[in-house]
């Protein structure tokens, strides 16, 4: 029976060639939309997820601040001031911290040869290379003998590599810091830059050498990455950590400010969900407009075979028979044209290539610009449409075809 009415819908769709190619191509048109800002949505999503890669997903920030709160029996306003013994605090109190340093930085002059320049320093311990997410374009990071040993290396950003020594090798070579003399043994890849953030002119020294430029006793933040899936307790576990070590209203959100990337994250991974359902609705609506046209087309047919109808009925066939012939063919159409529209998707998203996101206002952000991303999960979603939507379509002629009465159908001129 199944080939029989395949049969009988290629031979009518063969006989109205052009009107059938027609509502195929507004098929194609329909489901190829649907796909195309599924996988918009989805290069959103995924440029998003690079963005925050290329800082750290599971990375945490903690900045001192003053209190605004009276705790303790202490006035509001007082400094707060991290010390390692802060570090070791979170580090024992909380097991999720995977890697923790200490951070202080400071503005220092850079020489080397005849160039001079003001970039930024900052001393970490050597795990700072996986919590921060940086990458070796050349040598080696300093390790833990070079932080016991206090020794005067440095790893060098990309563009202060460029100033510095422009295109020379860095390796091996002596900058001085504040006049002081530091080998450069490592030079960082490019890493993803907004406006006038100096992250590629950094330069990294191992935590205790950094008390040779400044004093180290008290620091400027700590860093940590952490492992765990409820992202939302890893704040106010710290702030109860360091409130119980600096005594100080532990809802007092002045007193410490604790950045939690995995929050943004969650925020932009909310927005991307809404754009792909706002993306999934305005295809569906397209194609809609396609399936209209095939009720449209399949309503015609079955008007002009009105007296085909009547004479089958008049031998012997049953409804659901007609209904089923009728709806094979709207569906066959819908199939053929869904398949050209994937095709057309897959054409476009390979021409298209990578449209401009990120990379508009931040210098390397190529990784963070949208590409259009047709993953399994879309051609599913658009298969389950178009089968819906070429259904609908498909049945409404299909009804009204069955139910005709065979005698009326035979006088039908």
């Amino acid at each position: 029976m199944l080939r029989d009415l395949l049969r009988e819908a290629y031979a009518a769709m063969l006989h109205n060639r052009r009107r059938t190619a027609l509502t195929m191509l507004g098929m194609a048109w329909g489901i190829a939309t649907v796909v195309m800002l599924l996988a918009y949505g989805d290069g959103f999503g995924q440029a998003c997820a690079n963005i925050f890669a290329n800082f750290g997903t599971k990375l945490v920030i903690v900045i001192p601040g003053k209190t605004s709160v009276q705790a303790g029996g202490q006035k509001s306003g007082v400094q707060i001031r991290f010390t390692q013994d802060d570090v070791e605090a979170l580090a024992t109190n909380l097991p999720q911290i995977i890697h923790i340093t200490p951070t202080v930085e400071k503005q220092a002059n850079v020489q080397y040869d005849n160039r001079d320049f003001t970039f930024r320093v900052s001393g970490n311990d050597p795990s700072v290379l996986s919590i921060r997410a940086l990458k070796l374009g050349q040598g080696r990071f300093y390790n833990m003998e070079d932080q016991v040993q206090r020794a005067r290396v440095a790893v060098i950003g990309s563009e202060a590599k460029e100033k510095l020594f422009s295109g020379r090798n860095a390796l091996g070579e002596y900058i001085r810091l504040d006049g002081l003399s530091f080998e450069v043994v490592g030079v960082l890849s490019a890493k993803m830059q907004e406006g006038n953030d100096d992250i590629n002119r950094m330069v990294y020294i191992p935590f205790t050498t950094m008390s040779d430029l400044k004093d180290t006793h008290y620091l400027d933040m700590m860093w940590f990455t952490y492992q765990t899936p409820e992202y939302a307790r890893i704040e106010p576990a710290v702030r109860t950590i360091l409130a119980t070590q600096h005594k100080f209203n532990q809802t007092d959100r002045e007193a410490v400010r604790v950045f939690n990337l995995m929050t943004q994250l969650h925020q932009f991974e909310v927005i991307t969900l809404g754009l792909k359902i706002l993306m999934g609705f305005i295809g569906t609506l397209t194609l809609g407009i396609g399936g209209v046209g095939l009720m449209n087309i399949m309503l015609v047919s079955v008007t002009q075979r009105t007296r085909e109808i009547g004479v089958q009925k008049a031998l012997g066939a049953q409804r659901r028979y007609i209904l089923m012939q009728f709806l094979a063919e709207a569906l066959t159409i819908t199939f053929i044209g869904g398949i050209l529209g994937m095709i057309l998707a897959y054409a476009v998203a390979l021409s298209v290539g990578r449209l401009t996101f990120y990379s508009a206002f931040a210098k390397n952000g190529e990784a963070g610009d949208i590409r259009l991303i047709i993953a399994p999960g879309t051609l599913i979603a658009a298969t389950l449409i178009l089968g819906a939507v070429g259904l609908i379509s498909g049945m409404v002629p299909a009804l009204r075809a069955s139910r005709l009465d065979p005698i009326e159908a035979l006088r039908h001129e």
